[in-house]
């Protein structure tokens, strides 16, 4: 317990002292919040609350890129080999970096909820404690995500063409740019086995439409085993030196961790339980009033797009 409290401890200071770390994880988030919130969503404050969910999944999704890079570039200079002789085990290791990835990724979080609420009117407080357990979720998961991108590949040039197949499907296919009813038939039926499609609409219930926890149970049991899975198999492959090679062989267990959103994947374009939601959570942010979000201004039926106005 000692050096799982130290390696995060460490692990959060070395990206304290890291510029770009800053602009990644603090800069851009916020950029990213006031062009969905403040252009996507006109600074409505139904609008607003939908694009949040969206928001709050990509700062979540996020987390596997660094800590695929990280743990890499620890590798490449030989900074595992030195812990290696030390009484540091490997799930030490990849458990710091998940806790750290969450404590990095909190403040940001905290600091966009207040915004929402200070300048869209968006009233998050009431599902704070949803929103929370999500973000953490969403952040073991992916950043689990995360460590095994780093056990199967070997430079860091490799890693970056990794998770650039990854993060492109993950932030376009999933509802997470645009509205998940609203893309083409075929980009739905594959979203609906993507890991970050769940995430987006678990945020989104909740905002909008302050779904409870409980009834959002099909997509915290899928990225609850998801991220077991992925941490396990990070665990199974993890390398302290840079010239160990894993067999091709136990790269295939890799698309093993896919198993949970695969068949739920299967259910769900034969239900579209998560398409009927996407569609009537956005029009229900736009054009009916809500307790969670305050009164707002309702469209005439021909509007090509909805009223600038909103009431409290």
């Amino acid at each position: 317990m000692n050096n799982f409290a130290s390696l995060t401890l460490l692990r959060i200071r070395l990206a304290l002292r890291n510029k770009m770390f800053f602009f990644f994880s603090f800069v851009m988030p916020l950029g990213f919040f006031f062009l969905y919130l403040g252009v996507f969503g006109k600074g409505i404050t139904g609008y607003a609350a939908f694009f949040l969910g969206e928001v709050l999944a990509l700062n979540v999704m996020g987390s596997f890129w660094g800590l695929s890079a990280t743990i890499v570039m620890f590798r490449e200079q030989g900074i595992l080999r030195r812990f290696h002789v030390s009484p540091v085990t490997a799930s030490d290791i990849l458990a710091s970096s998940v806790v750290a990835n969450f404590g990095l990724a909190l403040p940001t979080v905290l600091v966009e909820l207040f915004l929402a609420t200070v300048i869209y009117h968006i009233n998050t407080w009431s599902s704070l404690f949803g929103i929370l357990v999500f973000i953490a979720i969403g952040t073991t998961s992916f950043a689990s995500l995360g460590l095994v991108i780093a056990s199967v590949t070997n430079t860091m040039q490799e890693t970056q063409v990794l998770n650039n197949l990854i993060w492109l499907p993950l932030i376009f296919l999933s509802g997470a740019t645009l509205p998940l009813a609203y893309l083409p038939r075929i980009v739905q039926r594959v979203g609906l086995f993507l890991p970050a499609t769940y995430l987006v609409n678990a945020f989104q219930q909740i905002i909008v439409n302050s779904a409870s926890l409980l009834s959002r149970y099909a997509e915290i049991i899928s990225l609850v085993v998801w991220a077991i899975l992925t941490f396990f198999l990070s665990m199974q492959l993890f390398r302290w030196e840079p010239e160990t090679k894993i067999p091709r062989r136990a790269k295939l267990l890799v698309a093993a961790t896919a198993i949970p959103f695969v068949l739920l994947g299967a259910w769900e374009n034969r239900t579209d339980r998560i398409l009927k939601e996407s569609r009537t959570t956005f029009e229900s942010a736009v054009n009916s009033p809500h307790p969670a979000l305050g009164r707002i201004s309702m469209p005439s039926a021909g509007a090509s797009k909805p009223s600038d106005n909103s009431s409290k």
